[in-house]
């Protein structure tokens, strides 16, 4: 009996060997980055490693997971009243969007560190990251929304955050208002 199953297996093979003669492979254009497992360091030195080459955001410990519905806001020092005040009222031009809304914390974190230096790079104010609400997670926890949360207040290009409007996303989006980054002038000789 065992041979019979083996011989099914080599005419199942065979067939399907036979079938796909004519296929031709599928080009993938993208590569598979095998990531070394980070060191164990500081948090002092994790923040300034992180600031001078741009890595993943630190996950030193694990945030406190906020509600589906729950209103986020973040103030950094030095931000006027009356710009944060635009900002949650969304009235601050936006000029770039990032859609998480979906990713697993995997593809979120690197695709986030990248629209953020990407936004840094060509000089962008306020942009708006979609993220969810969490309500097709497991047990209906905003894991990527509390994840933001806190990967955006370590950034140091981020001065301020709160939730967009209803029009714009309400709780499963938010306002992102990003530090200028000042270009140096050419010295003349």
């Amino acid at each position: 009996m065992a041979d019979r199953h083996k011989d099914k297996e080599k005419d199942d093979f065979a067939l399907f060997r036979q079938e796909m003669r004519d296929a031709t492979p599928i080009r993938h254009n993208s590569q598979l980055i095998d990531r070394p497992k980070p060191e164990v360091k500081t948090r002092r030195k994790r923040s300034i490693e992180h600031e001078v080459t741009g890595q993943a955001f630190s996950d030193m410990f694990a945030p406190d997971t906020v509600g589906n519905e729950e209103y986020l806001e973040y103030r950094g020092p030095g931000i006027q009243h009356k710009l944060f005040s635009k900002l949650r009222n969304g009235k601050v031009h936006l000029e770039a969007e990032l859609d998480l809304h979906g990713m697993t914390l995997i593809k979120a974190e690197p695709a986030l560190g990248q629209f953020l230096e990407l936004c840094q790079q060509q000089q962008l104010r306020c942009v708006r990251i979609i993220h969810g609400k969490g309500w097709g997670s497991r047990d209906n926890k905003p894991i990527l929304k509390s994840k933001i949360n806190y990967w955006l207040r370590q950034s140091p290009s981020v001065l301020a955050f709160c939730s967009a409007t209803v029009e714009d996303g309400g709780t499963g989006a938010l306002y992102v208002l990003l530090k200028r980054q000042h270009q140096e002038q050419p010295q003349t000789l």
